[in-house]
C-alpha cells in the first residue's frame, strides 16, 4: 500500500459487566477478618460476577454485539477479530470461533484472527495483533475487533474477594482517536509459576501471592525502563537518564493492569522509585525531598521493603490521584477482569472527566499476565469530533454499574460451589434466572450431552 495508514488505533470501545455483584464490606464480615481488609487492604468496594447463565462465550458475545450495534457498523465491515481470554470453555475450539455466529446474517466469513491466551496479558496481545494487521500488506481495507473478557473465579478463601468478570470490545483502523505511539512498545517475557492453571478439571488457579507480586513488579522495572530508554531514542533526547522529557511526567494518565486497586497504587509509586534512582545523587535532594535515605538501594532488594514503599507511596500520592486513580473506578466496583482489566482501565480514565480535558494527553499502559508476559505502551487522545463520540458512547457505563443487583455473600457462595459441582458437566441446564440480566445479554441455554453450548439473547432496548 506504500505507506502505514495514519492514526492506527482504537475507534471505538464497549463495555461489559455482570449485572449481579457482591459488596465486599458485606464479604468481610461474612467471612469474619477485620473491616477493611477488601476495601481498605485490596482497594476494592464491590465484586461482580458472573451467575451459571453467563459463560465466556455469552459475554464475548455481548460485547461484541454491543460495540457493532453502537458503532453503527455492519459485520460485513470486520476484517479481523482477535480475542484475548485465559477462560478456557474448550481446549480446541476458539471462542473466536463461537462468536461467527453472530456473522452469519451478513454472510461474511473471511474474518482472520483467532484467541490469545496468557494469564491477563491475552487482550494485549489481541490488541497489537489487530494493530499489526490494519498496518502490514495484508490489509484489505477492513475494521478489526479486539475483545478482552474474563471471569475470573478463585476457591474459597483469602484469594476469593480478588475475582471479578468482564469484557470489553474494541473496534480498531486508521485515523483513530486513541491512537498507538509507534515504536513506544517495551516487553519482558519470561518463566514463572505465580500464577498458573494445571488442573484441567478445575476452573480455579493456583496462585503463589508472594512470586505473583515480585514478578508483577519486576516486570513493571524492566519494562518501564526499556520503554524510556526508547522514548529518548525516538524523540533524540540526549544526555543521561535524569532527563524529565521521560519519565512519570512524560505520561498525562498512566493504567495498569490491576488484579485489586492497591497494587496499582504500589506500582505507581514503584516507577517513581525507578525515576529516583535514575537521577544524579546532586539533585536528589532537590527533586525528591526527605527520600534522601533511599539513594543507592537496590531495585530487585525492594520488592517486600516496607519502608521504601511507604515512603514513594507517601511522595507520589498527589500524583497517583491525578494520572492513576480516575482509572481504578471499574477495578474498584466490578474487581479483576483478567485480560479485561486493562482496558476496563481505560474505560475508567475516559468516563472520569470531561471530554475537552482529554484531547492531546498521552496515555500510558502496564499490562501483565503471570507466567509471565508483560509490555509497557501507550497512545494519544486526539481531539475532535471522534473522541467525543467515543467517551459519550461509554457514558452508559455508570448507569450499568448503579443498576446491577447486590447478591448476599451467603447466596453468592452457594452459587460458586453450584457451579464448582457443575464444572466441565454434561447434558447441563442452567438454573439461574435471567431476570436480573441486563437487555441485551447474550445468556446460556444448555449444554447438551456432546458438550454443545446453545445461547439465547435478552431482549434489546
Amino acid at each position: 500500500m506504500g505507506s502505514w495508514p495514519e492514526d492506527v488505533g482504537i475507534l471505538g470501545i464497549h463495555m461489559v459487566v455482570p449485572s449481579t455483584f457482591v459488596d465486599q464490606k458485606e464479604y468481610e464480615a461474612f467471612h469474619g477478618v477485620p473491616a477493611g481488609k477488601y476495601t481498605i487492604g485490596l482497594g476494592q468496594d464491590k465484586m461482580g460476577f458472573c451467575t451459571d447463565r453467563e459463560d465466556i462465550h455469552s459475554l464475548c458475545m455481548t460485547a461484541l454485539n454491543g460495540l457493532v450495534r453502537k458503532m453503527g457498523i455492519s459485520y460485513s465491515d470486520i476484517g479481523r477479530l482477535d480475542v484475548g481470554t485465559e477462560t478456557i470453555v474448550d481446549k480446541s475450539k476458539s471462542v473466536k470461533s463461537v462468536l461467527m455466529k453472530l456473522f452469519e446474517e451478513s454472510g461474511n466469513h473471511d474474518v482472520e484472527g483467532l484467541d490469545t491466551t496468557n494469564a491477563c496479558y491475552g487482550g494485549t496481545a489481541a490488541l497489537f495483533n489487530a494493530i499489526s494487521w490494519v498496518e502490514s500488506s495484508a490489509w484489505d481495507g477492513r475494521l478489526a475487533v479486539v475483545i478482552a473478557g474474563d471471569i475470573a473465579v478463585y476457591a474459597e478463601g483469602s484469594a476469593r474477594p480478588t475475582g471479578g468478570a468482564g469484557a470489553v470490545a474494541m473496534l480498531i483502523g486508521p485515523n483513530a482517536p486513541l491512537v498507538m505511539e509507534r515504536g513506544l512498545r517495551a516487553s519482558y517475557m519470561a518463566h514463572a509459576y505465580d500464577f498458573y492453571k494445571p488442573n484441567l478439571s478445575s476452573e480455579y488457579p493456583a496462585v503463589d501471592g508472594k512470586l505473583s507480586i515480585q514478578c508483577y513488579l519486576g516486570a513493571l522495572d524492566s519494562c518501564y525502563q526499556t520503554y524510556c530508554r526508547k522514548a529518548r531514542k525516538l524523540s533524540a533526547l540526549t544526555g543521561d537518564s535524569s532527563n524529565d522529557a521521560v519519565g512519570i511526567n512524560s505520561f498525562d494518565a498512566m493504567v495498569f493492569h490491576s488484579p485489586y486497586g492497591k497494587l496499582v497504587e504500589k506500582s505507581f509509586a514503584r516507577l517513581v522509585l525507578n525515576d529516583f534512582l535514575s537521577t544524579p545523587l546532586e539533585r536528589v535532594p532537590e527533586v525528591y525531598p526527605n527520600l534522601e535515605k533511599f539513594a543507592g538501594v537496590k531495585l530487585e532488594e525492594t520488592y517486600f521493603d516496607r519502608d521504601v514503599e511507604k515512603g514513594f507511596m507517601s511522595f507520589s500520592k498527589q500524583l497517583f490521584c491525578r494520572k492513576t486513580m480516575p482509572s481504578l473506578l471499574l477495578s474498584n466496583q466490578v474487581g479483576n477482569m483478567y485480560t479485561a482489566s486493562l482496558y476496563g482501565g481505560l474505560v475508567s480514565y475516559l468516563i472520569s472527566k470531561p471530554v475537552d480535558e482529554l484531547g492531546g494527553k498521552r496515555v500510558g499502559f502496564f499490562s501483565y499476565g503471570s507466567g509471565l508476559a508483560s509490555t509497557m505502551f501507550s497512545m494519544k487522545l486526539v481531539s475532535g469530533p471522534k473522541l467525543a463520540q467515543l467517551v459519550s458512547q461509554l457514558t452508559y457505563v455508570h448507569d450499568s454499574l448503579a443498576r446491577r443487583t447486590k447478591v448476599d455473600p451467603a447466596d453468592y457462595t452457594a452459587m460458586m460451589a453450584a457451579k464448582e459441582a457443575s464444572y466441565n458437566k454434561a447434558p447441563f441446564l442452567p438454573t439461574a434466572s435471567t431476570d436480573s440480566l441486563f437487555p441485551g445479554t447474550f445468556y446460556l441455554n444448555e449444554v447438551d450431552q456432546m458438550y454443545r453450548r446453545t445461547y439465547g439473547q435478552v431482549e434489546e432496548q
